[in-house]
C-alpha cells in the first residue's frame, strides 16, 4: 500500500512541477530572478533548490554520495535548460519509485547533513520528507507567482492527478 502512494506522489511531482514550469517559462528571465521575499531569494533560485533538494535525496536513496553545492546554489542559469534537467530528474524520481520494495521501505539510511551532522532515519519517513519538501517549495514559488501577471497553476493533488 505504501509502495503504491509513494508511486502517486512521484507522478504528482512530475505533473505538478509540468505546471509550474509551464506557468514560470511566462515570465521573463528579470521577473524570474526579481529578488522577493522568499528564502531562496526568487523564483529561479527556489527551482534550482528544489532541483538540489532532489539530487540529494536521490543520492542518498540510492547510495550514490552527493558533493554538496550549497542548498542556495544556481546549478543551471538558463531556464530552458533547468527545464529540461527537471523533466529528466522527474523522470528518474518517477523510475526509481516504481522500483521501491518492502525490504527498502523498512529500512534506514544514514546520511550526513549540510551541517555535518550524522543522522540515521526511516526510509518511509524520508520518502515522504523528499515529497513534502518539493510541495513545500512548490507552494512558495506559487505565492511569488501570485505577485506577478501570471496566475498561479491549480497544483491542488486531486485536480492535478485528476483534472
Amino acid at each position: 500500500m505504501l509502495i503504491q502512494h509513494f508511486k502517486m506522489l512521484a507522478r504528482y511531482n512530475t505533473l505538478a512541477n509540468y505546471k509550474l514550469y509551464g506557468a514560470c517559462s511566462q515570465l521573463s528571465d528579470k521577473e524570474l530572478k526579481q529578488i522577493r521575499l522568499a528564502f531562496f531569494t526568487s523564483i529561479y533560485g527556489t527551482l534550482n533548490h528544489i532541483l538540489i533538494g532532489d539530487r540529494i535525496w536521490m543520492g542518498r536513496f540510492t547510495g550514490q554520495e552527493m558533493s554538496s553545492t550549497g542548498l542556495e546554489a544556481i546549478l543551471y542559469d538558463d531556464f530552458e535548460e533547468l527545464w529540461k534537467i527537471r523533466v529528466l530528474e522527474d523522470e528518474k524520481i518517477e523510475n526509481f519509485m516504481s522500483h521501491l520494495n518492502q525490504d527498502f521501505l523498512t529500512g534506514t539510511i544514514s546520511y550526513v547533513n549540510n551541517q555535518n551532522k550524522v543522522y540515521t532515519d526511516p526510509v518511509d519517513m524520508l520518502l515522504s520528507h523528499f515529497f513534502n519538501h518539493q510541495t513545500h517549495h512548490r507552494g512558495q514559488i506559487h505565492d511569488m507567482l501570485s505577485q506577478t501577471e501570471i496566475a498561479p497553476p491549480v497544483l491542488d493533488m486531486h485536480r492535478v492527478l485528476r483534472p
